[in-house]
């Protein structure tokens, strides 16, 4: 066990047994004080100490009086992208989002044409990932971001580890951007912005796209779009490349059925994808092998698809097919005249 850092002298033991992860969330109450003294807060303290060169003091202050949020553990276990796919569609490919998406497209012609020009990314799917985000700026979020990621770092042992890195990137962001990590608000998950960005995706991709020297992602419109391009380029968009092809409601040969229970890690040749289900689906310009998706219908069928490269950047900023595919079909729609 290491020894306690000089910041628990600033707080007190509560009891709780962070220790042990098989703690049921059931017995969580919320609001309950996170018992900074745990081992797990002694080792995260000492990293943000040692490799990070927060001190002791800077540590208090920022973690003293921090506690759960029970809210967001619940919400953690039933998220929207559990939904069928017809029902999912609905709560975002709305003629509301369509129609003010087009007027987005219209009002930010101008920082779009760059994105276009200088990051290679098609502008409707930026703009109906903004849309579906955050209302085109208009839902940030009300949960504040510390107390979320402290949460699902202590209290969601199944996702834990993720959250303590990505509790250590925010901190480091509010150091480098100045932000009050008290302040910050988002969703139950710990993003953030106009872009919905986790801690990490923020340090790694947002980028300043109006002349100013730091990205933001809260006020700055060509930040915002650059930022979801910059993101969507990093995981190999291709501008005006195909995102899928229809290929059914049954799927034909072993290889593609593996393919698609392996989810985001399964590939399948397009040629083979093309030959078992007899269809004439347009060959991937990068020669990349192709996912195959299966999406639930109003009638109780799977209708399945092959996945190309930009549809598989989607997946990357969420790894729901049911998000990318929404993505894509919103796009479709803000495209057409």
């Amino acid at each position: 066990m290491l020894a306690f850092l000089p910041l628990a002298l600033f707080i007190l033991s509560y009891g709780y047994a962070a220790a042990d992860d098989s703690a049921a969330t059931s017995l969580i109450k919320d609001r309950q004080p996170i018992n900074l003294a745990s081992d797990r807060y002694q080792r995260l303290f000492a990293e943000l100490r040692e490799k990070h060169g927060f001190t002791p003091r800077q540590l208090a202050a920022i973690f003293t009086g921090v506690s759960i949020r029970k809210l967001v553990i619940d919400l953690m276990e039933r998220p929207g992208e559990a939904k069928p796919y017809y029902k999912y569609r609905e709560m975002f490919v709305t003629p509301t989002l369509i129609k003010i998406g087009r007027r987005k497209m219209t009002e930010h012609k101008a920082t779009l044409d760059r994105i276009e020009r200088e990051l290679g990314v098609d502008r409707q799917f930026v703009v109906a990932i903004w849309g579906i985000e955050t209302h085109f700026g208009q839902s940030l979020g009300n949960f504040h971001v510390f107390q979320v990621l402290n949460t699902l770092f202590d209290a969601y042992p199944r996702r834990s580890a993720f959250f303590r890195e990505e509790l250590i990137a925010f901190l480091l962001l509010c150091r480098e951007t100045g932000l009050d990590p008290h302040t910050v608000k988002g969703s139950y998950a710990g993003a953030f912005g106009q872009t919905q960005f986790m801690p990490s995706s923020f340090r790694k991709y947002a980028v300043s796209f109006d002349g100013n020297a730091r990205p933001d992602v809260f006020n700055s419109t060509p930040d915002v779009l650059a930022s979801i391009a910059n993101y969507l380029k990093h995981f190999g968009w291709r501008r005006r490349a195909p995102l899928y092809a229809a290929i059914g409601t049954d799927l034909r040969g072993l290889p593609l059925i593996k393919a698609y229970h392996q989810g985001r890690k399964g590939r399948v040749g397009w040629r083979q994808v093309a030959t078992a289900q007899q269809k004439n689906i347009p060959r991937p310009p990068g020669g990349e092998d192709l996912a195959i998706v299966g999406l639930e219908q109003k009638n109780g069928d799977l209708r399945y698809f092959a996945a190309y490269g930009n549809y598989q950047a989607i997946t990357a900023w969420n790894h729901s097919n049911r998000y990318a595919m929404a993505v894509t079909e919103l796009a479709e729609a803000l495209s057409r005249p």
